[in-house]
């Protein structure tokens, strides 16, 4: 099955395959819920109206939340969406410099109407270089200073390093307390915000200071997307891009099609894809929470990525740049170990570069051999000593999570990819 975008996601959005229907309340309305089959792995649920969809995220012990997306909701509806997860009668609306001149005041707005709610806001600086524990103090100091207690709700709008580092800040803070996403980028709309990963990065390693912490809703609207850089729009593809890679071969084939109308920010394009990333994100989740088992294999490319971010100094890299780059790597590492066909790495490369996303270090990066080896031994998904990868492998849609693979295969492609770098070698 070819997905075409000829078919309308705005007012009523067509879902094949519907499997069974279910119901979910949220706030005070009842929706009803698809679960759709796609690449045999059960994506639940969808939720259709109107105006803007639903995903849900399904856990357990009633641990569900929505993931609302849609473009331009009415203040009303986005008011008493949002309200509808503030527990108590206290929030704090956490967001970075950027962000804040275009959309702090109307969410603050948003969030007091009626007059129920106290509204604190916090201005955090932008940019990876600061999703640090010494900025998550300020987070932490800013709900002392306002008494907000364990009912309080922190919000999170910006992107994934404001999600990430709001998640950690509300998992520990009085041992926890709710929070809630708006991201306000791609990355953060179809990966970060999604499925409760938390956490500040170490000087020694990205994300390795953090805990599962699920938040109340995800509230996406893709109008924010017309403020994002181009620079930041490409960077988020990349996740998009994995997706397909890693179990959803159809989108993948619809994203080569389409790659143009996401670049020009196309909004039927560009909510469809929103939309099919967060319900594999959502699947992937709801069959392993904790990163067990399959969830480890939406990381694939993470692991060089990361080391390039971390190496190369974090703010040098978007997270997804690093994170193309990385996938190249693995990629042709895969190949190199005969799991996937050449033609399919030259359609991986093909799609990255029409993205515009990098698929190669640049002759000035610092990274080199030992650099990688030394970042990628510390890997959070290292176990007992040994590293992992996910990899490639079998046609499009397939890969693994393995630490059963040829060492020389993997030092090969770190050589061949640093090869030109000004970073020393020994």
């Amino acid at each position: 099955m070819r997905i075409s975008t000829s078919f309308q996601i705005i007012p009523v959005v067509l879902v094949a395959l519907v499997m069974e229907t279910n119901a979910f309340v949220v706030g005070n309305r009842q929706w009803h819920s698809h679960a759709t089959k796609l690449n045999s792995a059960t994506i639940e649920p969808e939720v259709i109206t109107n105006d803007y969809d639903i995903v849900k995220v399904d856990l357990d012990n009633g641990r569900d939340y929505p993931i609302y997306i849609g473009a331009n909701f009415p203040d009303d509806e986005a008011s008493k969406l949002l309200k509808s997860h503030i527990t108590g009668n206290k929030c704090l609306i956490i967001t970075n410099d950027r962000i804040a001149p275009m959309y702090l005041e109307k969410y603050e707005s948003l969030l007091k109407q009626g007059g129920d709610i106290e509204v604190e806001t916090l201005i955090l600086p932008d940019g990876e270089e600061f999703k640090s524990m010494d900025i998550l103090t300020r987070v932490l100091d800013k709900a002392l200073e306002s008494s907000l207690d364990r009912k309080a709700t922190f919000v999170a709008l910006g992107g994934g390093v404001i999600g990430d580092m709001v998640g950690f800040a509300a998992a520990i803070y009085q041992r926890g307390i709710n929070f809630v996403q708006i991201p306000t980028t791609v990355m953060a709309m179809v990966d970060s915000s999604v499925g409760g990963k938390t956490a500040v990065n170490h000087p020694l390693g990205k994300n390795m200071i953090g805990a599962f912490h699920q938040p109340q809703c995800v509230f996406i609207d893709t109008a924010s997307l017309d403020t994002l850089p181009d620079r930041e729009l490409q960077s988020g593809i990349s996740e998009v891009i994995k997706y397909g890679l890693i179990r959803d071969a159809e989108f993948f084939e619809w994203q080569e099609e389409n790659m143009p109308k996401l670049l020009s920010r196309d909004p039927t394009a560009m909510r469809y894809a929103i939309k099919r990333s967060c319900e594999n994100k959502a699947a992937v989740v709801k069959a392993d929470e904790k990163e067990a088992g399959i969830r480890a294999n939406l990381n694939l490319g993470h692991t060089f990525g990361h080391a390039i971010e971390s190496g190369s100094g974090y703010g040098t890299w978007l997270h997804g740049e690093a994170v193309a780059i990385g996938t190249a790597m693995a990629a042709t590492m895969s190949a190199r170990l005969g799991w996937i066909e050449p033609d399919l790495v030259k359609r991986i490369y093909t799609i990255m570069e029409n993205a515009n996303l990098p698929v190669e270090l640049p002759l000035d990066s610092p990274m080199n051999k030992e650099t990688f080896l030394k970042l990628m031994s510390v890997d959070k998904k290292v176990a007992n000593g040994k590293l992992r990868l996910i990899l490639l492998k079998g046609e499009l849609g397939g890969c693994v999570f393995t630490g059963d693979f040829d060492q020389d295969a993997m030092i090969q492609t770190i050589d061949d990819f640093v090869a030109e770098c000004d970073g020393p070698r020994k």
